[in-house]
């Protein structure tokens, strides 16, 4: 098997299926890069920069493409290797790392698709039989009927865990976050005792501060605010706090995690290769977030993991993002539980075709050879580009819109 050619397909669609997501996101854009060989086999990954910049991602893709055409898949680490080094001085962390991690998982999906066998086989093999899963709720939904309807819906659709973002949301104020330790506590907690009494001790909760994608130094938790908000949230006992800080500070993680507040922080979703190592060797994380079809690569994911004692998988792309995930997941010894979008629309739902299976709140181990995604022309059609569909942070000239 010889690769005889490497393009990129833009898709933009339905964010997803779920109600309560839709109040703040209605439209995704996605990046599959496609890898045609001399056999009837086809290798289709999914690089997450397609959510956020996919206009930037067929020129990279294009620039590696060359390095792989004539060359067999027997050795897809020696592949990224190769492509690694030619991008050295760009894409050692980054954009071109995330677009990397697109081709890689479409080789190692070609390569799975030689072997008969599904990919987590070839990265060393199941460590798990099936792995809790979580529904990605995105904001908080207000007022709190709004929100006691959004944790009945993830629990009716078999999911026995949910993440919640901090702060509130609701169509007629926006978003709304506190930033002073005291009055960001208080919240937090409140938040976190209603949750608690409807949906009682055994379901897994979550909260996304979603610092981590804040550039800006004004608008972000201290260390002090993270701190006491953690306290606060401790005798609730979430599963973790996500992303407290901005990633420009792993020194602070690595404290916040020392001071014993009683819940686990999480982060590590923005992260590309070396990157994880700066962190790991912070302390940074309690509960590490790689995301399989970002930080650089599905061998990458399994490197970075290696890191850390827990592992919960981020995916909040398309289908691609999401088994790339659920592969890695299963080949990670460290592995807790897995991110999963709830009521997910069309670009998961038709490029998965079923090979997601989740019963009772857990993953079952895919089944199907390579990574069970499908891209066909009818698929192409029903999800044409849009330009400009890519998620912005709101900012003069890029402001989201849809």
């Amino acid at each position: 098997m010889r690769i005889t050619s490497v393009r990129t397909t833009l898709l933009t669609g339905p964010s997803t299926g779920d109600p309560f997501l839709r109040e703040a996101r209605q439209l995704r854009s996605a990046a599959f890069v496609e890898i045609d060989t001399d056999t009837p086999h086809t290798g289709l990954g999914e690089t997450y920069a397609g959510y956020f910049a996919p206009e930037t991602v067929p020129a990279i893709v294009d620039f590696f493409a060359p390095v792989l055409v004539g060359q067999p898949v027997d050795n897809v680490e020696e592949l990224w290797r190769r492509m690694y080094h030619c991008g050295n001085f760009w894409c050692r962390v980054g954009l071109g790392a995330s677009v990397l991690n697109g081709i890689e998982a479409a080789l190692w999906d070609l390569a799975g698709k030689r072997a008969g066998k599904p990919v987590y086989e070839l990265l060393g093999g199941a460590k798990h039989t099936r792995l809790a899963a979580y529904a990605t709720g995105g904001p908080s939904n207000y007022p709190l009927e709004r929100l006691a309807a959004k944790m009945d819906y993830y629990l009716s659709l078999g999911f026995r865990g949910f993440k919640l973002g901090a702060g509130s949301y609701s169509a007629s104020q926006g978003w709304r976050l506190a930033f002073d330790a005291a009055e960001a506590a208080d919240f937090e907690a409140a938040k976190l005792a209603f949750v608690r009494q409807r949906v009682g001790p055994d379901v897994e909760v979550m909260i996304d501060a979603h610092m981590g994608n804040r550039p800006s130094e004004e608008r972000v938790w201290s260390l002090e605010t993270a701190e006491a908000v953690a306290r606060a949230m401790a005798p609730f006992r979430p599963f973790f706090l996500e992303e407290p800080l901005p990633y420009t500070d792993a020194a602070s993680y690595g404290a916040l995690c020392r001071k014993g507040t009683g819940t686990p922080v999480a982060g590590g979703e923005c992260l590309t290769t070396c990157e994880w190592k700066v962190f790991a060797e912070a302390g940074a994380f309690d509960v590490a977030q790689p995301d399989a079809s970002f930080l650089g690569g599905m061998g990458e994911f399994l490197r970075a993991a290696a890191g850390f004692d827990a592992v919960a998988t981020h995916a909040w792309g398309a289908a691609g993002s999401l088994m790339q995930n659920v592969h890695c997941g299963f080949a990670c010894r460290g592995t807790r539980i897995l991110e999963v979008a709830p009521a997910y629309a069309g670009l998961h739902e038709d490029l998965l075709d079923g090979a997601f299976v989740m019963r009772d709140g857990l993953v079952l181990l895919p089944d199907r050879p390579g990574l069970g995604i499908r891209l066909n022309d009818e698929i192409r059609r029903r999800y044409p580009f849009v330009p400009g569909s890519g998620e912005f942070n709101s900012v003069p000239g890029k402001m989201l819109t849809t």
